[in-house]
């Protein structure tokens, strides 16, 4: 069964490579770069989202998604709207809807950052706007209480910015596993690989 890890905004999909190398059972991971499944189409949540529906529904058989921040909120969206298609969901320092005073203030940073800072950045300058933009209406808080497969939610300590989050989500979402990693921020797949590798595992180990 395939297991699909999704990248964030901040990165691409070779943040992972490190946690999959330490993962013993990796032949049958995919992991989507988000710029290049668009197809040349701008980064709007709306393109995006259907361009990763297309994407997953394209897997034969169910398929266990996990994904950080950005990449979690497909997953999760995902997980909602085809719950038959998802045997596992894994989210890592995801937000059940998107803090807008947050997203205006990095906004606007943003504006005043070269080009060439984008690059290693899952999209461009102009991508990193347009999807800023279109992304501040999601809420998922009445929803994610309707996610039926296995759940495991996970976040840094130090990532004040979804910690809350974290909480809600294993609250709110039937028998949902919470695992909080100490010393560790936003970017779990590139600060603890090794340890978020033996976290998948088990969890996939037992969700089969």
């Amino acid at each position: 069964m395939k297991k699909i890890l999704v990248h964030g905004s901040g990165h691409k999909a070779t943040s992972w490579k490190k946690t999959i190398e330490y993962m013993k059972d990796n032949k049958d991971i995919l992991c989507p770069n988000l710029s290049s499944i668009l197809n040349g189409k701008d980064a709007s949540y709306t393109n995006l989202y259907s361009a990763f529906t297309e994407y997953c529904n394209e897997i034969n058989g169910k398929i266990n998604l996990c994904g950080l921040s950005l990449g979690g909120i497909l997953a999760l969206n995902y997980a909602l709207d085809f719950p038959e298609k998802v045997q596992s969901l894994i989210l890592i320092g995801t937000p059940y809807k998107v803090p807008k005073i947050m997203f205006s203030i990095q906004n606007i940073i943003f504006r005043f950052l070269p080009k060439s800072i984008f690059e290693n950045m899952a999209f461009g300058k102009k991508d990193t706007f347009i999807l800023g933009k279109s992304i501040k209406k999601l809420n998922f808080s009445n929803e994610v209480k309707n996610i039926k497969c296995p759940t495991l939610i996970i976040c840094g300590e130090k990532d004040s910015a979804n910690i809350k989050s974290a909480y809600y989500l294993s609250e709110n979402i039937k028998d949902a596993k919470l695992e909080i990693i100490e010393n560790t921020g936003h970017i779990v797949n590139e600060e603890k690989p090794e340890m978020l590798a033996k976290m998948l595992e088990a969890y996939y180990s037992e969700s089969k």
